[in-house]
């Protein structure tokens, strides 16, 4: 059974990538460095989607 994440369709994410520079962006940005659910999120994805995430917001190499 997989976990599913809502990560993707996050209302914060998307305030985020409408306007990276707003407050609510800027928590969102600041909040995916510790969230468990983001990390159990961004560990589900493939190498690829990884590797383009990583680059969309400038993440340093995520570990559990």
């Amino acid at each position: 059974m997989s976990k599913e994440y809502k990560c993707a369709s996050c209302p914060m994410r998307a305030k985020y990538e409408k306007s990276p520079r707003s407050f609510v962006g800027r928590f969102w940005r600041w909040h995916i460095n510790f969230c468990p659910g983001w990390s159990g999120y961004f560990h589900s994805l493939t190498p690829e989607e990884q590797t383009a995430l990583g680059q969309k917001y400038n993440l340093t190499k995520q570990t559990k």
